[in-house]
């Protein structure tokens, strides 16, 4: 794949959020594991941050344009549902990440920590956030995914795929980050 555009300095981060010992809450660190190896654009970057939130917060003051955040997210519909949520949409509310330990939190967390640490250090936040997340069948303990969110991984995937793809035509036709 070809690098960003020089000087660019465009960067994404694509991470998997959640608890894999909470059955559905690990998709995302499921579908990040399916990345991995996959070719990607230079300037992905893929990151299984699990249950480590405050971390994740923290390595995005190193600089990203876009978030693509993968977790499970309970908003009604039928388990192993597909949601491409852009937090700040108007009419659109935050995802709604399964309940975590004392160690993780929410994406909506994350984004508000990070809010605040880019108030005080200057840096600034990814300029676009997306959430792709699945509807869980089961958050109770135990390891492994149900059967239909774990055959939602492959269309997660293939969806995360495409938008980094389409991000980097962008960037490599017009010299600017979408």
């Amino acid at each position: 794949m070809n690098a960003p555009v020089p000087g660019s300095g465009a960067r994404t981060l694509v991470a998997g959020v959640g608890n894999i010992f909470l059955g559905d809450d690990g998709f995302g660190v499921e579908t990040v594991r399916a990345l991995t190896g996959l070719p990607l654009p230079d300037h992905v970057e893929v990151a299984d941050i699990g249950i480590r939130g405050v971390h994740l917060a923290y390595r995005l003051l190193d600089g990203y344009d876009t978030l693509v955040l993968a977790d499970a997210t309970t908003r009604g519909g039928e388990p192993g549902t597909l949601y491409l949520i852009e937090p700040g949409t108007p009419g659109e509310p935050p995802p709604t990440g399964a309940a975590l330990d004392g160690h993780g939190m929410s994406p909506d967390a994350v984004l508000a920590l990070l809010d605040t640490l880019c108030a005080g250090t200057g840096s600034t936040p990814p300029r676009h956030v997306l959430v792709l997340g699945c509807e869980p069948a089961c958050l109770e303990e135990g390891i492994g995914l149900s059967t239909r969110v774990a055959a939602a991984v492959p269309e997660a995937v293939r969806m995360i795929l495409d938008l980094v793809r389409q991000q980097h035509d962008v960037l490599t036709t017009t010299g600017t980050y979408p």
